[in-house]
Formats: structure tokens, sequence, C-alpha cells
């Protein structure tokens, strides 16, 4: 592992890069608002995609690098992580599809700057799609406005709601809540059959 901090107008943010042999894609992955990126489905993700030929960057947001708690506007959120997609683009990824994903708030970001970041697909584990108990404030627009094939790890018994399956886009619910703490392996074997399959046209 290479952990390396990437400079973006909101302050350095923290880049561990996994590598894998002979790599066929690059996956980057950011966390939830209140977690980092030692959540056990992000590190079964991370596992998952390296097994099946993918370089896995887990990225830390400028505001955890900071050491604050409270997470930054999502603005600001996606510009510095587009800004990382940039650096490591070119440092550490060139010539190779960039595939970005996150869980919670790490999804919402990947699926909101997954257009200009030109992202090749979108994996979201356990995408709030709405705060717990206000159905009514939804996210799910984020979610249409993704353009490319998008696979949603959710729990069945998530608090912030279950995202309809819809054109492109894949939901797999197993059991557990928002952590998916439960079904931890799950969480991988899925990440890493979908990988395998979305990348193969582009190989």
């Amino acid at each position: 592992m290479t952990t390396l901090l990437v400079d973006t107008p909101h302050g350095p943010a923290r880049a561990s890069l996994h590598c894998a042999h002979e790599p066929r894609a690059a996956l980057l992955l950011g966390h939830g608002a209140g977690g980092g990126v030692e959540a056990p489905d992000l590190v079964a993700a991370c596992h998952a995609a390296n097994a099946v030929g993918v370089h896995v960057a887990l990225i830390e947001q400028p505001y955890r690098v900071a050491g604050r708690r409270a997470p930054a506007p999502a603005t600001q959120l996606d510009t510095a992580w587009l800004s990382v997609v940039d650096d490591l683009g070119e440092r550490w990824f060139d010539g190779l599809p960039l595939v970005f994903g996150g869980r919670s708030s790490g999804a919402r970001v990947a699926c909101r700057t997954s257009v200009e970041g030109q992202a090749v697909a979108v994996l979201c584990l356990a995408f709030p799609v709405h705060p717990p108990g206000k159905p009514e404030k939804s996210r799910l627009a984020e979610l249409d406005g993704v353009e490319v094939a998008t696979l949603v790890v959710q729990g069945e018994n998530d608090p912030f709601g279950q995202p309809p399956s819809g054109h492109h886009r894949e939901v797999v619910l197993l059991k557990g809540d928002h952590s998916l703490k439960a079904s931890v392996a799950d969480v991988g074997r899925c990440v890493g059959e979908w990988l395998d399959r979305v990348l193969r046209p582009l190989d």
C-alpha cells in the first residue's frame, strides 16, 4: 500500500493506493460522512477489486485529514474529489478507465461527479436515499443523474431507504443495515463479480 497527500482547493486529501497486478482499471472509493476508509464494506470492496485486476484508491476528504468530524458542504466535497481524480489519473492511473465509488456520503459524491470526472461506472455502498424517517427529502436525483453502469449494494434494513433498480442501475439487497457489517463477505463477492462484468467490454 502507498499513502500520499493530494492538494485540493480545500486542503490536502489523503489517498491510500492498493495496487493490482496487470491492472485493467482503477476504482476510487470515498468514505461516509462520519466514518473513514477503514469501514468494513470499503475494505471488502477494495480486496475484491484488487482480485479482479483493479487498482484501488481509498480517498479521505480534506475535512477528515484535518481532523474535523463534521463533513464539508457538498460542493467542497465534489471539488476536492475531482482534484484527487485529476491528480491520480495523471500520476498513477494514466490510461486506465476510472470507476467512482464510495459508501453513503461518498457514494453521493461519486454519483454527482461521475459525468464531469468521466467515470466508466459507479459503485454505491449504502446509498442514503433519504435521511432516516424523512422519505420526502429524497436524493434519488443524484443516482438518476449517473449515465453509466451503476451497482448499489444496500442493507435490507437500511433506515436511509432503498433505491429502485433502473436503466443501467443494479440494486443488490443484503442482510443488515446501513453499515453493511452483517454481509461484508457478500459485499466483496457482489463488487468483484460486477466489476469483472462491466469492465470486460473495456479490456
